[in-house]
C-alpha cells in the first residue's frame, strides 16, 4: 500500500464527457498529468461509465485514480451535490439511482427543449443525436446546444439566463434525498463528501445546521475550497467542518471547455486522501 507524501497534488472532483465535461476520460487523465496532478478523482454526474477508460489511461500516465461519482440530491429544499468515492458500482441502490437519473434527466431535457422550441430554433432530436451513446443527457448539453446555435455566448450564460430556476423554460428535476444517498454510498463501501455547499451563485446554499445533520447521517467530508466559494465562505466552512468532525476537501471541479474551472485550482491534502481510502470497497488505482 502506498503512503502519500505531502508534496503530491490531488484533485478529487472532475468531469468527463460521460456526463457534462468536454474531455474523454482518457483525455482528462492526460490533462491532469500535464497539469502536474499526481492523484485525480473522476466524479461524473450519476454515472460510473468513464471509470474503466480513466483507469487504463491513469496506469499509462502514472496518475493515481480515485473512482467516484457526483450524485444529484436534495436536502432542506436545497440542491446538494454529493460526491461518492471508492464504492461498489454494482451495489443495487447505486445502480438504481444511476438508471433513474438517466431516465429523469432525459425526460427533463426534452421538456425544457420543447419550451425553448416555442421561441428559438431548438431541436431536441438534433441535439440528442450529437451526444455520445450512453452519456446521460441533461441541461449542460442543452446549454452547449444554445451556444452552438448562437443564442447565448457560453454555457455559463445559458445557466444564468434561459436555464436558470427563474426562467420560463425551467423544469424542476428529480433529486434523491441526501441522507438516503449518503447511506447508499456507505453501504456500498464508499465515503460521501458534500460538494461546494456555499456556492451562492448556484442558488440557495446549504444551511450550516444541515452539515451537522448530514454528518450525523454518515457524511465523511465537505468541499471547503472551491472557486464558487468566497474567501469568507471557505473560512466559515473550515470551522464548520472542524466542529462537525468532517474532513476538508478542495477541488477544481473541472469540466473542460464547459466551465472556467481549472484542474488543480484547489486541491485536497495527502492526509485527507489517506483517511478517504481507508476501509473502502475499491482501492485507489495505482
Amino acid at each position: 500500500m502506498c503512503t502519500y507524501n505531502y508534496g503530491v497534488r490531488i484533485d478529487l472532483h472532475t468531469h468527463s464527457l460521460c456526463s457534462d465535461g468536454t474531455d474523454s476520460p482518457a483525455q482528462l487523465v492526460g490533462k491532469a498529468k500535464a497539469a502536474g496532478l499526481d492523484v485525480l478523482g473522476l466524479t461524473d454526474h450519476d454515472t460510473v461509465r468513464g471509470w474503466d477508460e480513466a483507469a487504463r489511461a491513469a496506469a499509462e500516465n502514472s496518475v493515481r485514480l480515485v473512482r467516484g461519482m457526483e450524485l444529484t440530491t436534495e436536502y432542506a429544499g436545497v440542491s446538494v451535490h454529493l460526491l461518492g468515492y471508492l464504492f461498489d458500482p454494482d451495489n443495487g441502490a447505486i445502480r438504481s439511482h444511476c438508471a433513474r437519473m438517466a431516465r429523469e434527466r432525459r425526460e427533463r431535457a426534452q421538456k425544457i427543449a420543447e419550451k425553448l422550441a416555442r421561441d428559438f430554433p431548438f431541436s431536441f432530436s438534433e441535439m440528442a443525436a450529437r451526444i455520445p451513446p450512453g452519456v446521460p443527457l441533461g441541461r449542460p448539453h442543452i446549454a452547449d446546444e444554445l451556444v452552438r446555435l448562437g443564442i447565448v455566448p457560453n454555457r455559463s450564460a445559458a445557466f444564468a439566463s434561459l436555464l436558470s430556476p427563474g426562467s420560463k423554460y425551467y423544469v424542476r428535476g428529480y433529486a434523491a434525498y441526501t441522507p438516503e444517498a449518503i447511506e447508499w454510498i456507505n453501504n456500498a463501501g464508499g465515503k460521501a463528501v458534500v460538494a461546494h455547499p456555499k456556492a451562492e451563485k448556484r442558488g440557495r446554499v446549504l444551511p450550516d445546521a444541515a452539515l451537522f445533520a448530514l454528518a450525523e447521517a454518515g457524511l465523511f467530508g465537505v468541499e471547503t475550497d472551491h472557486r464558487d466559494h468566497s474567501a469568507r465562505s471557505r473560512r466559515e466552512l473550515s470551522e464548520l467542518a472542524r466542529k462537525a468532525g468532517l474532513l476538508r476537501f478542495g477541488a477544481g471541479d473541472y469540466h473542460g471547455r464547459g466551465k472556467p474551472n481549472r484542474l488543480g485550482e484547489y486541491t485536497t491534502s495527502a492526509r485527507v486522501l489517506e483517511e478517504l481510502r481507508k476501509n473502502t470497497f475499491l482501492p485507489i488505482a495505482e
